[in-house]
């Protein structure tokens, strides 16, 4: 990929025919789906098929890790025509994955580098953490800026030590692991809900029952995926909420079966083109994605409804249709539960009829990159006029954008989502637009195919 991307502008472009119809578009499977059935089937008893399961950055990284645990993960050969190795280019986007379970039976000893993928890096250094044996662990540069230490702290009540290398509650660290000497913890999710998705699904590990605590305050609807997930491949989770604390139950006995499972579209990737449906004025519908997605993202749908959109579910998706007046209108958002949206309604409000306030997103700051400080600047740099707090940050109506070259920071939602600015501003350009293939290896390449197709 070159290493640049300049944005087609295409105000006063678009075929009429797309304001009645929709345009159809397809986007790979989710990543957190994926990500999170990967070490469910790891840790099964028996071989599971994932269909529609994402290949990116991440995803490969994720592979590669329960590879170097000694589970087998192959991709089904009809999906991987044209890919020497089966995991290459040729094979990226939607492929069927066949994983042979452990049975809970983790080696003794591993040295794994989980690069950036944040999934891998906190979902495996639970399971492991949890495990018996002596474990090393380290990452990308980047991934050992991002927090860990929740999750660390965790592991040591339970009886873990964590030896860190270099910054105490980073990579790398070594963990020395013996089982779950506590069956009931404390997990603070401040930093990151993933902290608590990986001692859930880690749980499955404990001969007894397990009782997690929670701390802090974070969105939950990747908690809920989770839980879903951990259900629907056999392994039941209670939850309750009583005189204000909130804990997990998991049972004790009941390893997770192996199955056939469908993954879903990712909803993170098809917010993009759902926004541009909002932008643009055109009809767009993202191929299977439903309103009854069990991702938490799914929110930006009813977040572009309160702009103006209208969004009707149909057989083959949902549909959104943008503002029958033409207008977008400002809308004042929490958006705690779904901030990887932030970026992408932060990319879209420059063109809504008030201000946009997107509440609540502090801990943004810690993930790929500082997004929070990231939105701001490169909204700047485009002449888009916005305040930021420490958790929010506030987007005013365009009075006069000019052409920007926008950094990335080397995050994939700096890139897809700052595309959407160029849309509207002639001369916007991505930089390292290469980046995205941490999660949506061919992003640019879809989003210039649809512009192709609905371009007068």
């Amino acid at each position: 990929m070159k290493d640049t991307y300049e944005v087609p502008c295409m105000t006063g472009q678009i075929k009429d025919k797309y304001v009645t119809e929709p345009v159809y578009v397809s986007v790979p499977g989710s990543k957190s789906i994926t990500n999170r059935a990967l070490l469910i089937c790891a840790l099964a008893d028996g071989e599971s098929v994932l269909n529609g399961a994402m290949l990116s950055g991440d995803s490969r990284v994720f592979i590669k890790c329960l590879e170097d645990l000694g589970i087998s993960v192959s991709i089904v050969p009809d999906a991987a025509k044209g890919s020497e190795d089966g995991f290459g280019p040729a094979s990226a986007g939607n492929v069927t994955l066949k994983v042979s379970g452990c049975s809970r039976a983790l080696p003794s000893h591993a040295s794994l580098n989980v690069g950036s993928a944040g999934t891998a890096a906190r979902f495996l250094t639970a399971a492991l953490g949890v495990s018996h044996g002596k474990y090393e662990l380290d990452s990308s540069e980047q991934m050992r800026k991002r927090p860990m230490s929740s999750l660390l702290d965790t592991l040591t009540s339970v009886g873990c030590e964590v030896t860190c290398a270099k910054e105490p509650g980073h990579f790398p660290f070594t963990l020395d692991s013996h089982g779950f000497t506590s069956h009931e913890f404390t997990v603070n999710i401040d930093e990151s809900s993933q902290f608590l998705s990986a001692m859930l699904i880690a749980s499955v590990l404990s001969d007894e029952d397990i009782t997690i605590h929670i701390t802090g305050s974070h969105g939950m609807s990747y908690v809920e995926m989770t839980r879903k997930i951990m259900e629907q491949f056999g392994k039941s989770v209670r939850f309750s909420d009583l005189n204000g604390a909130s804990d997990y139950h998991i049972r004790a006995g009941a390893n997770y079966s192996p199955r056939v499972y469908d993954i879903e579209p990712d909803m993170s990737a098809a917010a993009y083109f759902y926004a541009m449906s909002a932008l643009l004025g055109i009809k767009v519908c993202v191929r299977g994605v439903h309103l009854y997605s069990m991702q938490g993202d799914i929110e930006f749908i009813h977040v572009l409804e309160k702009m103006g959109c209208t969004a009707t579910d149909s057989p083959e998706g949902i549909i959104l249709a943008p503002p029958a007046d033409g207008i977008l209108h400002g809308v004042d958002i929490d958006m705690s539960a779904f901030s990887d949206q932030a970026i992408t309604l932060a990319a879209i409000a420059p063109f809504a009829d008030s201000r946009t306030v997107i509440r609540n997103i502090g801990h943004i700051r810690l993930q790929e990159s500082d997004r929070l400080s990231g939105i701001a600047t490169e909204l700047e740099r485009a002449g888009v006029r916005v305040e930021k707090t420490e958790d929010s940050v506030t987007v005013y109506p365009l009075a006069a954008g000019k052409g920007a070259l926008i950094e990335t920071y080397n995050d994939h939602r700096m890139a897809m989502g700052f595309s959407l600015l160029g849309l509207k501003i002639p001369g916007i350009v991505i930089n390292d637009p290469g980046c995205c293939s941490k999660t949506f290896e061919n992003y640019f390449e879809v989003l210039d195919s649809v512009l192709s197709m609905i371009q007068g």
